[in-house]
């Protein structure tokens, strides 16, 4: 029986294409295991936001070779579908499969003699996580001046409603507690092809005809925060965190990136979601180094994120991606200027964090529980997405339960796990 492990770089949606690899393939008999244990299989889901993703999937890749040089190597996503020559020519790859294609990968497997069983015998559910990603739609048709995703993934399209209502409700036969709605551009979903936005009643219609305990959305844009969307989190199983990208807190940069929006509607979308929905969790994605970022702009965007008062702030120092328009600007900003405002963004992001996280201390959380990361201490994930840290001699994998935050933890929080009552 062929033993296949998966891997998967970048983005949510990624992930959930890959745990939708790992369903497909378990179902036709294959034996999924971790990224570290020996395989017969080794796939990498890759990533080409940046040219460091590119860097790690070469570096994965080389190295599951070495894991065992025997293997079928496989790399399938926006790499292999941006680049394929270039991960052919590394000498360690046997299969690309770029985003159109990497739905064939159980096929492609199916037909190569040299995998050991026979991939037809049916295993028990595969449970790898305590939550679950599943994927509402595909492609981005904004064409971000930075980005290229829209090149790698292609014009939007949505899944029909019934058949993702369908998938979450597999997904909780299989004990899953939480869900994650996911796609490139989540608020580009689109009902049943209505030409406006069907995020708002694909929600409330996953909410209503599934049994779902948290149901989470991977990440929105200003102009997806409608109020018929809003209202939908009067409904306590939909968690109170929005990842909202917002590149960079200054009004000419951001005009630059063609983003579509201004650092006004941004404010104001923000200050939409905290009235609407109590306790929520603000985070968001901040590029460094943007080709033209002058000093005084950088430090309007260090402004701005410190008003915001997000719960975390990624930081990515701009990186050139071949066939955008960014990387044909004039005035590249110096890897050693990208590196220390990265360096300084980072550390309001880290003072930003914590003073969310202080917030709820002496407050009480219904925390998902992940697993064990120490004697007797387990960690899982407030509502609001806030790392909990609690002692504990039960098994609590899997578990929601009622949490006292009492303390800090590194950058997460300390809890006394409530039983019973």
């Amino acid at each position: 029986m062929a033993r296949i492990a998966l891997e998967s770089l970048g983005c949510k949606l990624n992930q959930a294409e890959t745990e939708s690899l790992a369903w497909q393939l378990r179902d036709r008999g294959y034996v999924i295991v971790e990224s570290a244990e020996m395989a017969d299989v080794y796939v990498l889901n890759t990533c080409t936001v940046t040219h460091v993703a590119d860097r790690k999937a070469r570096h994965l890749l080389r190295l599951a070779r070495r894991a065992n040089p025997r293997a079928t190597i496989g790399a399938t996503g926006c790499y292999a579908q941006r680049a394929p020559g270039e991960l052919e020519s590394l000498g360690v790859v046997d299969i690309v499969l770029g985003n159109q294609e990497k739905h064939r990968l159980a096929e492609v497997l199916g037909g190569r003699s040299d995998l050991p069983g026979d991939p037809g015998r049916r295993l028990g559910d595969y449970r790898g996580r305590t939550r679950s990603l599943v994927k509402i739609q595909e492609g981005c048709s904004s064409y971000c001046s930075f980005c290229v995703v829209p090149y790698t993934r292609g014009e939007e399209r949505s899944r029909p409603p019934e058949e993702v209502v369908e998938e979450v409700r597999h997904r909780v036969g299989a004990g899953y507690r939480e869900v994650v709605l996911t796609g490139t551009k989540v608020g580009a979903y689109r009902w049943d092809g209505e030409a406006h936005s069907g995020l708002a009643r694909l929600v409330a219609h996953v909410l209503r005809e599934t049994g779902v305990e948290r149901l989470r959305l991977s990440s929105v844009q200003p102009g997806d925060l409608t109020p018929d969307l809003l209202s939908l989190w009067a409904d306590s199983r939909l968690c109170p965190h929005l990842h909202m990208p917002l590149q960079s807190g200054s009004q000419a940069v951001v005009e630059r990136m063609n983003r579509g929006y201004s650092i006004a509607d941004y404010e104001r979308a923000v200050s939409l979601a905290r009235q609407a929905v109590p306790g929520l969790a603000v985070t968001t994605d901040v590029i460094v180094g943007f080709p033209g970022e002058t000093e005084a702009e950088f430090e309007e965007s260090l402004r701005f994120c410190r008003r915001m008062g997000f719960a975390d702030i990624h930081v990515f120092p701009y990186s050139a991606r071949p066939g955008t328009p960014a990387a044909a600007l004039p005035g590249q900003v110096d890897e050693r200027v990208k590196r220390d405002r990265a360096r300084r963004m980072l550390e309001l992001a880290r003072q930003s964090a914590r003073r969310f996280r202080q917030e709820l201390m002496g407050s009480t959380a219904l925390v998902l529980w992940e697993g064990q990361v120490g004697h007797s201490v387990w960690s899982g994930l407030t509502p609001n997405y806030v790392r909990v840290f609690a002692e504990s001699e039960r098994d609590l994998t899997n578990r929601l339960l009622n949490v006292r935050l009492v303390g800090e933890h590194g950058r997460g929080l300390l809890g006394e796990v409530v039983y019973g009552g």
